[in-house]
């Protein structure tokens, strides 16, 4: 029986909006959050809810615990996506209050390569859907994505209109929810191409990502090559520590 995701976890609900109160200002770097008893009235939440809430915007580097001090909001860039998370990058923007744009580069049929073919269990050769596309942020070009998936869940002319959208929206539709993701994150640095892509200087700093995306079946549903320019959003990995360790 196909998987079917339910709403967004309240926790990721107050996560959400605390996050776009911090990015508008309302909470400025430096500050001290509110009390519990005070952010719990005002999102009409647990202590419990709010915890997580904020324990997330910790993992997302938006505010330090001080012990015996309180929680404070950090400095630094505005914009990081948090890779322990996935979730489209177009929702991600617009929740931050940013003005998020989308522009389809293009989209074309064409034959899978060795490593694509093998990284979406397909044969070589095999037809495809490719994607190119740049996710702005207030007009600064943020992410540009190769993405491509196997011929019986998109078509090129048929899904253009939906390509300025999301694609796991698209995937959702033909009963493929995204359940999880390989990714490996390396730094690449712009060249002639990409430098005009993203509007960079060539040499520039970029973060590159490869990721797979995975159905709820196990099925590997999208394929995608990702450069990330870190001055307008930054990659981040939250690391749990060890816990305890014996000596």
């Amino acid at each position: 029986m196909q998987h079917v995701r339910s709403r967004p976890l309240l926790p990721d609900v107050v996560r959400a909006e605390m996050r776009r109160l911090i990015i508008g200002g309302e909470f400025p770097p430096g500050s001290r959050l509110p009390n519990e008893d005070a952010l719990c009235a005002r999102f009409e939440v647990s202590r419990i809810t709010l915890r997580e809430a904020v324990r997330g915007l910790i993992e997302d580097g938006y505010v330090t615990r001080r012990q015996g001090s309180g929680t404070f909001v950090n400095q630094g860039p505005v914009l990081r996506n948090s890779l322990d998370t996935n979730f489209s990058y177009t929702d991600y923007l617009e929740s931050t209050g940013v003005k998020a744009t989308k522009l389809l580069l293009d989209a074309r049929p064409a034959k899978a390569g060795e490593e694509v073919a093998a990284d979406l269990g397909l044969a070589p050769g095999a037809d495809i859907v490719v994607i190119r596309r740049v996710r702005s942020a207030d007009g600064k070009p943020a992410v540009y994505s190769i993405d491509s998936l196997a011929a019986d869940l998109a078509d090129a002319t048929a899904d253009a209109g939906a390509f300025t959208g999301s694609i796991y929206r698209l995937l959702s539709q033909r009963g493929h929810d995204v359940d999880h993701a390989r990714a490996v994150l390396s730094p690449v640095v712009a060249d002639a191409e990409l430098a005009k892509i993203l509007k960079v200087a060539p040499g520039t700093p970029l973060q590159h990502l490869k990721q797979v995306d995975h159905d709820t079946a196990g099925r590997p549903v999208m394929h995608s090559l990702e450069w990330h320019v870190p001055s307008v959003i930054e990659l981040r990995v939250y690391r749990r520590g060890p816990g305890r360790v014996e000596t």
